[in-house]
């Protein structure tokens, strides 16, 4: 039993070893040239552009559900005024990065791992090699540059739906204004507030890229695998979202202390 128990602790460690390998590579090979500017614009339109209607839509119920909550916490204290700004700034700063980089997590992730593991098991990536293509930057970096370019802009995307959303309900709650609504929403918001949030989100999609990709690119056991590849690289991609998220508010707080929230 402790034979198995070791086994596994080394094997997980091997793991983690390689995937920190992999990511290093993967950040010196996204900055040496040449780049492919034409699959790297192929898969910000696959990863990016066909993710928006899930982030817009996803974005238009979190800020609708979230003003509803927000409306009632204030009401106990008369301070209904406040609830766009509170909105607001509660998207930007945490709420918007970390739902997108979720969201596109699930979406994103799936299918590299999914795209990348089926390429293994059908042996592609062997006959990318075998015509003297280096794999690793026509494959990995090209997705995780598309990744870096596109979370960003997504969860822009995010926020704005999500003030959009507060808009509507409180419009049907209170008949407040769509001039006034969106004067009060950014009337605290400074840039401490939106751009660290917002770059943070580039690592985010570095993450979800080499993870998934690392993944992909060592699927085993045929389409058995490639499921497995798809799946655990949400789960993984996920957790560590979560984890770094936890560490870039720390580091925002201490480097940009007006935008650390109250």
């Amino acid at each position: 039993m402790l034979q198995r128990i070791l086994t596994a602790i080394v094997s997980l460690l091997a793991q983690v070893g390689e995937g920190v390998v992999f990511a290093v590579r993967a950040i010196r090979e996204c900055v040496r040239p040449p780049f492919e500017l034409g699959e790297i614009g192929r898969q910000i339109y696959e990863l990016g552009w066909r993710s928006a209607p899930l982030i817009g839509a996803s974005g238009l119920a979190v800020g609708t559900v979230l003003s509803m909550h927000t409306r009632a916490s204030l009401e106990r204290f008369g301070a209904e005024a406040l609830m766009p700004s509170a909105l607001a700034l509660a998207l930007v700063r945490e709420t918007g990065p970390l739902t997108a980089g979720l969201l596109l997590s699930g979406r994103v992730g799936a299918g590299i791992g999914a795209e990348l593991g089926a390429m293994k098991v059908t042996e592609q990536i062997d006959a990318l090699e075998a015509t003297a293509v280096d794999s690793f930057r026509f494959l990995v970096v090209t997705r995780v540059i598309a990744c870096v370019i596109a979370f960003p802009i997504l969860t822009t995307l995010m926020n704005f739906m999500g003030i959009l959303g507060g808009y509507v309900a409180e419009h049907f709650v209170s008949g407040m204004s769509f001039r006034l609504y969106f004067q009060s929403s950014f009337q605290y918001i400074e840039f401490a507030d939106y751009i660290p949030a917002t770059i943070k989100t580039m690592v985010f999609g570095f993450i979800v890229a080499t993870t998934a990709s690392y993944l992909g690119v060592n699927t085993t056991s045929g389409t058995e695998g490639v499921g497995r590849a798809a799946t655990r690289s949400v789960v993984v991609a996920s957790v560590l979202l979560i984890v770094v998220n936890v560490l870039l508010v720390r580091l925002i707080g201490f480097l940009f202390p007006a935008g650390a929230g109250p």
